[in-house]
């Protein structure tokens, strides 16, 4: 979305003196701002995946293939238990 379709859907509010305070935004644009943001277009992941280290991603990875050769493993049911809808 360009930045003048943006500009042009976005409510300014002002106080007494005439300086603006706040911004009003409608629902559905405000809804793909987030989404925008949350997420890379290019790897659909969620943008704190995109900045994690890569050290730490491989220090995951390395601790979860540590845990299933110890045989400290779960059932896939468990893993869906943290997630939100």
């Amino acid at each position: 979305m360009i930045i003048a379709q943006i500009d042009s859907q976005i409510r300014y509010v002002t106080n007494a003196d005439g300086e603006t305070t706040d911004v009003l935004v409608p629902v559905e644009l405000w809804q793909q701002l987030i989404s925008s943001i949350n997420s890379d277009n290019l790897s659909g992941l969620a943008w704190i995946d995109e900045q994690e280290p890569k050290a730490q991603i491989l220090a995951d990875l390395q601790e979860s293939v540590r845990q299933a050769a110890v045989g400290q493993t779960f059932p896939v049911s468990e893993l869906w238990d943290d997630i939100e809808a």
